[in-house]
């Protein structure tokens, strides 16, 4: 995720909506002060603009390092929660760093993308490195391992916390719409940064699905899909 103070913008990373990718674009616009959160190492190669910085803050409300972490002299990676910002961080927690008054003054935008799509996407992710992988079915019938919280980043409560949410399927135009209504007058352009092999070939997302699994993306995403009007 970013926070510009140059800019005057807070963009929230959602997961398998290009984020990274948008990430890369972003920081080009960067300041020194901007908040920049790290991603995975074998993909900071591809950022073209400044690297991770500022994403360690102290705060109250920061959670604080296991005493079994301290005492094992385990590192904080750049996904944990105790080093500050970081790149899937809800939106409640990003305002209550920043302060009302930059929560409130800058421009907010995220990405969703449609969620039956967005769930082969994670899949194929999550199981890139089993040297069998288990079968779409068999990764659904865990909601722990296969939900994807998309929503609860920007929606926290059930309430939109962002003044766009653009659209996975249109993200270089989106994100150069969100960009404009932040007041950045130069166009970027999107890489292709972070792409999870699809081991399928071209294999149609619907072509995953049950009747019961489609059903069950609907169940589970329902707040993305009534906000954004998506369907199979």
């Amino acid at each position: 995720m970013i926070v510009s103070h140059k800019h005057k913008f807070i963009f929230l990373k959602t997961k398998k909506t290009a984020g990274t990718a948008i990430e890369a674009a972003l920081s080009e616009l960067c300041g020194p002060e901007d908040v920049i959160t790290p991603y995975r190492e074998e993909s900071e190669s591809d950022r073209k603009g400044l690297p991770p910085q500022n994403y360690r803050i102290e705060h109250p409300l920061k959670p604080k390092r296991s005493l079994w972490r301290r005492l094992m002299r385990r590192p904080e990676r750049y996904y944990h929660q105790t080093v500050g910002f970081y790149e899937h961080m809800p939106a409640e927690r990003v305002r209550a760093y920043v302060g009302e008054d930059v929560w409130r003054d800058y421009y907010k935008f995220a990405f969703d993308r449609n969620p039956w799509d967005r769930q082969v996407s994670w899949y194929l992710y999550k199981t890139k490195s089993k040297r069998t992988r288990p079968s779409f079915e068999q990764f659904m019938s865990s909601r722990r391992r296969a939900y994807v919280d998309n929503h609860e980043i920007y929606m926290p409560g059930g309430e939109l916390s962002v003044d766009f949410l653009g659209r996975y399927e249109h993200l270089e135009e989106d994100l150069n719409k969100a960009l404009e209504a932040a007041g950045v007058k130069e166009r970027i352009s999107v890489p292709k940064v972070n792409v999870t092999p699809n081991k399928d070939g071209a294999r149609d997302y619907r072509s995953y699905f049950s009747p019961e699994l489609r059903a069950l993306v609907a169940d589970w995403y329902a707040p993305e899909i009534k906000l954004l009007g998506y369907d199979f």
